[in-house]
């Protein structure tokens, strides 16, 4: 069902989440429509359906909305991502949207400009600035490395605060339909600094599993990412955060989390006790 219509709200509430279908929009979706929030979810396969692609298809999406989640995908670090938000917040302003809810990135100076923009778009803002998710190695693209036993990347011994989508997921929906959170930039962390072999060890711990990071030269990661198929956005992607963002520019832990929602962040254990418990990272028999 991609979008809910509660009959005993204003129609004017409506709140589109773009993405609605990936890591964190499914769960803000969800968030919302357990709040009785008018929702609806915009994605390719979606009615009205949404491509940051076509902007032709940006206007039944908009339709009718207040307040929105944007999400760019694959990242805001992509070329041509800056456009595209541009465009899009400002067809949002010309069709009444009031409130918006950015996801961007950490130590991304691509991701700071598409910040700028949504900022000075002359309506209430939020911007969830996140490090990399506890999910990727869950649901993305570090799921089959740990189904295999070995997380593979040229990551070296530099620390991340990982951060659980399900708090992305709760800062937004908060930012979305609660008052107190326009015109704040929540930096968003777990509550610790991991590196891939201790985010490893937990994995393993937590499943019973030999789960181990090894560490590889990054030409080779980056010519294994191609020859594997991976559209040219996505292995330009991973370059760019292998090479470029995992320097240590975002080894410290921020508050965000805890700012927006008074509660601390989830911590890596948990998530990995929690994923273990779903059969997530069973190995094939």
């Amino acid at each position: 069902m991609q979008e809910n219509i509660n009959t005993t709200k204003r129609s004017d509430e409506l709140t589109l989440v773009l993405g609605g279908t990936g890591k964190t929009g499914g769960r803000i979706a969800e968030r919302l429509w357990r709040r009785g929030r008018p929702t609806r979810i915009a994605s390719r396969s979606g009615e009205p359906s949404f491509d940051w692609n076509d902007p032709n298809s940006w206007d039944a999406a908009l339709d009718g909305v207040t307040a929105a989640y944007i999400c760019y995908a694959p990242d805001l670090a992509i070329p041509g991502a800056a456009d595209a938000i541009r465009d899009f917040t400002e067809k949002a302003v010309r069709h009444g949207v009031e409130r918006l809810v950015l996801l961007s990135g950490r130590g991304e100076e691509e991701a700071q400009n598409c910040e700028r923009i949504v900022r000075e778009a002359g309506v209430d803002w939020t911007i969830i600035r996140a490090s990399w998710f506890n999910q990727n190695f869950s649901e993305g693209e570090f799921l089959d490395m740990v189904l295999a036993g070995a997380i593979t990347l040229p990551a070296g011994d530099m620390a991340e605060p990982f951060v659980d989508v399900n708090d992305i997921a709760d800062v937004a929906v908060a930012a979305l339909t609660e008052d107190g959170h326009a015109g704040e930039i929540y930096e968003v962390t777990g509550p610790r600094l991991l590196n891939f072999t201790q985010a490893a060890e937990e994995i393993a711990r937590a499943t019973g599993r030999k789960v181990r990071y090894i560490e590889i030269p990054h030409d080779a990661f980056v010519s294994g990412v191609a020859q594997s198929g991976a559209p040219e956005n996505i292995a330009w992607l991973l370059d760019y955060l292998f090479s470029t963002v995992l320097d240590g520019r975002n080894a410290h832990i921020c508050d965000g989390v805890e700012r927006a929602l008074g509660r601390p962040a989830t911590d890596f254990s948990e998530f990995a006790r929690r994923i273990a418990q779903t059969g997530v990272w069973k190995a094939a028999a």
